[in-house]
């Protein structure tokens, strides 16, 4: 929590130096969390809190992919319940996202074009996309024929383009209700990895598919997921020492 406290401090700082609004409130709330770094305690639950269920999930009981069928969050499937559905269009963006799943796309992107579907990016945040330029991510994504999108929403609103009338999709995103990415559209949900590859392929791919392919990513872990740390980022830092609080 420290960690993700001081690299936010640290872009809010960069912020109110590149003129974002309000700069009030951005060092109201830089203030408050370096109180709380320094004289913070952490919430827990009443001795006597009860809960109206307790889930309990084995993850070592997890083995395959999971996602989201059309058209309804809630309709989940395992990979190899839905492996050859034919994808038309692609969708790596949203909130839901960070920039390791950028990276990660990338890696299994690598080296590739003219790949059969349509494929979007869409970084959350301006500040994903400058490092993935600067680390030479957007030039793999764009390389492979992607679509790089303004970062923001995109795909995941429907509020900056559509994907075509009656396809099927993967995306990233939060929700897959009808009509939201497109009309009459059929969306799956999953992992920007898996997205990736089912881009490649035109396809959900097999589970065996997968375990090949991920291997890709998982060869460069430490590299692809690592966090944004905004101050240990020295453009950002550089900037944030310039406004005084």
């Amino acid at each position: 929590m420290v960690e993700y406290m001081r690299s936010n401090i640290t872009l809010m700082k960069w912020m109110i130096a590149e003129g974002y609004a309000d700069a009030r409130t951005l060092k109201r709330r830089i203030n408050a969390m370096e109180d709380w770094i320094a004289n913070g305690t952490l919430l827990k639950a009443d001795a006597n809190a009860q809960y109206a269920a307790v889930i309990e999930i084995d993850l070592a009981e997890v083995t395959e992919p999971i996602l989201a069928c059309p058209n309804d969050p809630d309709d989940v499937k395992i990979l190899s319940e839905v492996a050859g559905a034919k994808i038309d269009e692609v969708f790596i963006g949203s909130c839901m996202t960070n920039i390791g799943h950028f990276r990660a796309a990338a890696k299994v992107l690598e080296g590739k074009s003219d790949i059969p579907t349509r494929l979007w990016i869409a970084p959350p945040t301006k500040m994903d996309a400058l490092i993935l330029t600067e680390e030479g991510y957007y030039a793999t994504l764009g390389k492979s024929g992607a679509r790089m999108e303004m970062p923001g929403c995109s795909l995941c609103m429907g509020n900056q383009a559509q994907i075509r009338k009656g396809s099927t999709a993967i995306s990233t995103s939060t929700r897959n209700f009808p009509n939201r990415l497109g009309i009459d559209t059929q969306v799956y949900l999953s992992s920007a990895e898996l997205a990736a590859m089912c881009a490649l392929a035109g396809r959900i791919v097999t589970v065996e598919e997968y375990m090949e392919q991920i291997k890709l990513v998982n060869a460069k872990s430490a590299e692809v997921y690592r966090y944004m740390n905004f101050d240990q980022i020295p453009a950002f830092v550089e900037q944030a020492a310039t406004v005084e609080m």
